[in-house]
């Protein structure tokens, strides 16, 4: 072979190979640029915008920083959703994780009756076993505890330790108690047997309380049961005083202490307790205090739903009546008012005038004897009479002996007290020539039956003057509440209290037997009631568990109404668990008012009907149609 040929051959193969060369490296960079455009399109399309994709030939290095191990591998399966995952190197960096924040540490002491619990989350460098210990040595080593609480591996906060000393230290002395400790600060929620004890003790923990620690009590007492729920004021040679004075709520103190400070009576107290008869006690005192002013003198009293008002002697009879006019006009529906204008009684020389003996009857059972008595042995006669006839604690004699008087004046006396015990309130007068008897009774027969007794007594052409009131509500038969008005009274009774529990059970808390025999007293006069006693629950648990729960607390009720004898057939106890709130239980306010027990009036009619609807819709549906009844009318005619 030629030279020449040979260096042709040769040629072309190095103008193919320098050929090839070009052409890879072009495809090189078409494959490079591509794949890095593709994979840093992909991030951006996953929001991964921190991290940035190189080409090195086939490689694809992905860099930067990324927040989480997460977002890491995040980008990496990004990427190889564009090329091949064996083609991508990691360059990536991982940020440091931030420290975690430490949690809220809080631990609730609840104890009650049932024992101790405790809730919440502490350190674990807190010793919890000693922890406990310490309570059960300030307590008692014999008190239940359940132990609910978590620990976390965090530093002990400030004030951590100090608070939880204090918690204890109060744990010991309230033993119907809620303590929440928090680091630095202590709530204490929690029962008192009395105002006296509540003052005292928290005038303890406010002492023993360290500095660094902050302290928040919320103690409280249970109101006093007032039996009757009474009020004396007296406006005597111009100095206005109270011998008695109850209220039912702090509004109804300052109202009462206002009127009577108008009257001209000093700086004073009034008792807040339980068992008014109304709702409208402060108003009706109100209006008294204020009668009496106007009559610048006398005596005011309150028992319950009766009013007595006797004037001072010597008031005149118009402004007497005007005042008493206004007055019972005033008054709320439900008190009843007997006023009285004693008449002057000479103490004179006893052949001065006609001799005279009064005796009144108040509508809180007080009689007040006075006048003349024919010897001291008609005397003592006749105050036993009455001790036996209205009882001894409430008789009060005061009439004198006029040795003038004839024996029959004595028989006219009894005669008179017998007469008068058939009222409820009023005032009876004995003359030598006369019998006035005027008040107010429960019994519509009461009028004929004073007749007859006077005409028995005194003898037949005898002069008695009879002006005898018969009032409906102090009659006993028809002073029954209809159920519409009982069940006024229970809403009236519970007013902004509550009935409650101890914690996640059915058990009546303490607080709530004042409620309970205040109920119960009125439904024993209610009798025989057609009433639902509901309970109610926030969301907070399980539905199942809330519908039981408030199954179970209604029932409490119902149970604890039972042992105090009142009639409960004709109740029922239902619990709609969360199903009927009547605030947001979204927060704590919200959860506290659904948490609650109702009592309304069953509708018997209503119940009835829709039983019957009910009933006729089932047989309806059990009724064959006519085309599932002909194929037995067939194979009866075959």
């Amino acid at each position: 072979m030629r030279l020449s040929s040979i260096f042709v051959i040769l040629g072309a193969f190095i103008l193919a190979m320098l050929f090839s060369i070009v052409a890879a490296g072009f495809s090189v960079q078409i494959i490079e640029s591509s794949s890095s455009q593709g994979v840093r399109e992909e991030l951006d399309k996953e929001g991964l915008v921190w991290a940035d994709a190189d080409t090195n030939g086939l490689q694809v290095f992905l860099m930067g920083t990324a927040p989480t191990e997460a977002a890491r591998f995040e980008a990496l399966s990004a990427a190889g959703r564009v090329v091949d995952a064996a083609r991508v190197i990691d360059q990536m960096n991982v940020a440091e994780a931030a420290a975690l924040e430490p949690p809220r540490f809080s631990v609730e002491m609840l104890r009650n009756d049932a024992g101790l619990s405790l809730i919440g989350l502490m350190p674990k460098v807190t010793d919890r076993e000693r922890f406990v210990g310490r309570i059960l040595l300030r307590i008692g080593a014999d008190v239940p505890v359940s132990d609910f609480m978590e620990v976390a591996d965090f530093p002990e906060p400030e004030g951590w330790s100090e608070a939880l000393d204090f918690a204890i230290l109060a744990l010991r002395d309230l033993p119907r108690s809620k303590i929440s400790v928090e680091a630095g600060r202590v709530t204490v929620k929690a029962m008192a047997d009395s105002p006296e004890a509540r003052d005292e003790i928290a005038a303890e923990l406010t002492r023993r309380a360290a500095p660094d620690v902050t302290l928040d009590l919320q103690l409280t007492a249970p109101r006093p049961v007032i039996t009757p729920f009474s009020l004396r004021f007296l406006i005597e040679d111009g100095t206005a005083r109270f011998d008695a004075c109850s209220a039912d709520s702090p509004e109804a103190q300052s109202r009462i202490l206002e009127a009577a400070k108008a009257a001209g009576a000093a700086e004073t107290d009034c008792v807040i307790g339980l068992g008014v008869p109304s709702g409208t006690w402060s108003q009706a005192a109100e209006l008294g205090i204020d009668a009496l002013a106007q009559l610048k003198g006398g005596s005011l009293t309150f028992a319950d739903a009766d009013i007595s008002l006797i004037a001072a002697m010597g008031t005149p009879q118009p402004l007497f009546d005007q005042v008493i006019g206004e007055l019972e006009n005033a008054l709320p529906g439900v008190f009843v008012l007997t006023a009285v204008l004693p008449k002057p009684v000479e103490a004179k020389a006893e052949d001065a005038g006609p001799p005279e003996f009064v005796a009144t009857l108040s509508p809180e059972g007080d009689v007040q004897l006075r006048g003349r008595i024919d010897s001291e042995i008609s005397r003592q006669t006749i105050d036993s009479y009455a001790r036996a006839q209205f009882g001894s604690d409430d008789v009060h004699t005061a009439a004198r002996v006029d040795s003038s008087l004839s024996q029959a004046w004595s028989l006219r006396v009894l005669a008179a007290l017998q007469a008068l015990a058939y009222l409820s309130n009023g005032v009876v007068t004995v003359t030598p020539d006369d019998l006035a008897l005027s008040g107010n009774t429960g019994n519509e027969e009461a009028r004929a039956e004073i007749a007859r007794v006077l005409s028995d007594k005194l003898g037949e052409g005898a002069q008695f003057d009879l002006k005898v009131t018969y009032v409906e509500e102090l009659d006993p038969a028809k002073a029954i509440p209809t159920p519409q008005e009982c069940a006024q009274k229970i809403t009236e009774i519970i007013g902004d209290r509550k009935i409650t529990f101890e914690p996640g059970s059915a058990t009546l808390d303490e607080s709530a037997e004042d409620i309970m025999d205040e109920l119960a007293e009125l439904l024993k006069i209610c009798g025989e009631l057609p009433l639902e006693i509901a309970g109610h629950t926030d969301s907070q648990g399980r539905e199942i568990m809330n519908l039981n729960l408030s199954q179970d607390r209604a029932q409490a009720v119902l149970d604890s109404l039972s042992s105090r004898r009142v009639l409960t057939a004709t109740f029922r106890a239902r619990g709609y668990g969360e199903t009927l709130p009547i605030a947001d239980n979204g927060t704590e306010e919200g959860r506290e008012a659904n948490r609650r027990i109702e009592f309304t009036l069953i509708d018997l009619e209503a119940e009835a009907a829709a039983a019957a609807e009910e009933a006729a819709a089932a047989e309806a549906d059990q009724e064959p149609t006519e085309d599932e009844a002909a194929p037995e009318e067939e194979t009866a005619n075959e």
